[in-house]
């Protein structure tokens, strides 16, 4: 059931739900918070939170198709490795012009949604700096370019699971990166390993899509 909680909770949160109904639905469907719970958390009401989950359902329900896991095209696959390789060296400036102009940045289930180069730029470069020295494993959600995220422990050189980033793409340049932070349910359903690899390319990505249709 979670596993099928969670295909549906990506396909919607992915395509076809704005923020706060994605964020609802990630923490019913997928955590199995309650409506008060999810209220606390998103600083809504809980009526509010209930309305957002119906609405959320309701186009769900009315786009019931699943989609198609597709290889990555020549484009899509060097714009990854170059996302991979600026996340590696944290070059910021470099993440932010691989993004278009109107791109979003979230983090289910906190409330984080930024949008536009200035604001991630500056996010990444304040709170967000902490993610610098982590390393990413290739992975699929729901047909879409997905990586776990492994943040460094710090002078011990080893690496914890931290989040699942899901990345939408749109005309050679990334629209959405979504990081979810419950890796404890989420990296074994994806398979993701309790520590990084060394090398990997974004040939994995596609490789990893046979896996993820079994969600």
């Amino acid at each position: 059931m979670l596993r099928q909680s969670t295909r549906l909770a990506f396909v919607a949160a992915l395509q076809h739900l704005p923020a706060r109904q994605r964020a609802a639905l990630l923490l019913t469907e997928v955590l199995g918070w309650s409506a008060a719970e999810v209220a606390e958390c998103l600083e809504m009401s809980v009526a509010g939170v209930n309305s957002a989950l119906q609405r959320a359902r309701g186009t769900l329900a009315s786009r019931n198709e699943e989609p198609a896991a597709e290889a990555l095209s020549y484009e899509q696959s060097m714009l990854l490795d170059r996302y991979v390789d600026a996340f590696h060296r944290y070059d910021v400036d470099e993440l932010v012009a691989l993004m278009r102009e109107d791109a979003t940045l979230s983090m289910p289930p906190y409330t984080l949604w930024l949008q536009g180069h200035a604001a991630i730029g500056a996010w990444l470069l304040g709170r967000g700096a902490g993610c610098r020295g982590s390393r990413l494993v290739p992975t699929s959600a729901c047909g879409a370019p997905a990586f776990g995220q492994y943040r460094s422990d710090g002078s011990d050189g080893g690496y914890h699971p931290w989040a699942l980033i899901v990345l939408e793409l749109e005309g050679g340049r990334i629209a959405g990166w979504n990081s979810f932070l419950d890796t404890e349910k989420l990296f074994p359903l994806f398979g993701l390993p309790p520590q990084p690899p060394d090398r990997f390319t974004t040939e994995d990505t596609e490789n990893t899509e046979k896996s993820d249709s079994s969600l």
